[in-house]
């Protein structure tokens, strides 16, 4: 029996929760601890022979755990933890500032490297699986153009950013793609599309009792990185009307490639599509899959940061190379 690939998870919101859900679908993997800034004795979870732990207490599982997977956010968690831990441990994290991914990609790698660990970033399904496949398309036909488009859904990221915000007591932010726009796409017009004519940006926000709306509002819609280029809407409504019509986590969304062929410019439209009952849980399935490949390639040798671009795709499984070719080929 090979042994199973020791798992640790740092934060215990909505992804780490999918974290530890997908690592009991995955017989190859154990949970060995979950880590968190919050007092653990206040951590309900689901796997009775595993600890809460103190973040304090993550450098004595060194050589105990074989990736650490990140749950935490892209806006100030991961900027910190990601080179933190790196040194410690192999990591997989899901930053998803795509922005900031070139300078956060060279902070993890540094630190990896100088320690001999592996921390692939951004891992989930945009940036991830939808990365990986604006790559494929393109390489496959360079005369064209790609468009994405996102939800219509939760967004974990744009969420966590506008709870962030001074006087939110609690928020929520769907991505609704603009059916115009993705039906231009798809005839093969290849349209010119601004960000505003691609998404609209809706929140849902509950404020602090005696803060000021109009200030929070303003706040999010001038959000670099997050808000400032999109179409926002801001609604404000009270805890109960949040938990009873926005505590669900769907998303999903497209990648879509039009390009031309040959002398007589034949036209070609490729698509991939998501629809997820649960973002969260989903993207935790895509981590737990890149864990098992940095676990793998921890063992060959390898060191420093790396994207999907840089993993080798049967590593994401669990089955062996000959079972693939078999299987799957």
């Amino acid at each position: 029996m090979q042994n199973k690939i020791k798992i640790g998870i740092v934060g215990y919101g909505n992804l780490g929760k999918g974290v530890e859900a997908a690592i009991k679908q995955n017989s190859d993997t154990e949970l060995v601890g979950i880590f968190t800034r919050r007092d653990p004795k206040d951590i309900k979870h689901n796997t009775p022979s595993v600890k809460a732990l103190h973040m304090s207490e993550a450098e004595s599982y060194k050589g105990k755990i074989d990736v650490m997977i990140l749950c935490g956010g892209s806006a100030t968690d991961l900027p910190e933890q990601g080179p933190e831990l790196v040194k410690m441990f192999n990591t997989v994290d899901s930053f998803d500032t795509h922005a900031k991914i070139p300078e956060y990609f060279e902070a993890v790698d540094k630190v990896a490297k100088e320690n001999g660990n592996i921390g692939v970033i951004s891992v989930g399904w945009d940036p991830g699986l939808f990365s990986m496949n604006r790559m494929l398309t393109e390489a496959v036909l360079p005369v064209g153009n790609e468009y994405t488009f996102w939800g219509r859904g939760v967004s974990q990221g744009h969420s966590d950013a506008i709870r962030r915000v001074e006087g939110v007591k609690a928020g929520v932010q769907y991505t609704i793609p603009i059916d115009a726009a993705i039906e231009k796409v798809r005839s093969g017009q290849d349209p010119t599309l601004t960000t505003k004519e691609k998404h609209l940006r809706d929140c849902y926000v509950v404020a602090e009792e005696g803060a000021d709306e109009a200030n929070i509002e303003e706040t999010i819609k001038n959000m670099p990185n997050y808000f400032a280029d999109y179409e926002t809407r801001v609604t404000f409504v009270s805890e109960q009307v949040l938990k009873e019509k926005h505590s669900a986590m769907p998303h999903g969304g497209f990648v879509i490639r039009s390009g031309k062929t040959g002398d007589k410019n034949n036209g070609h439209i490729i698509e991939f599509s998501l629809k997820l009952d649960s973002n969260p849980e989903f993207t935790a399935s895509v981590l737990l899959a890149y864990a098992r490949a940095v676990n793998r390639m921890y063992k060959e040798g390898e060191a420093g940061a790396k994207t999907v671009f840089d993993v080798p795709l049967g590593y994401l499984s669990s089955k062996s190379d000959a079972q693939l070719r078999k299987e799957l080929l």
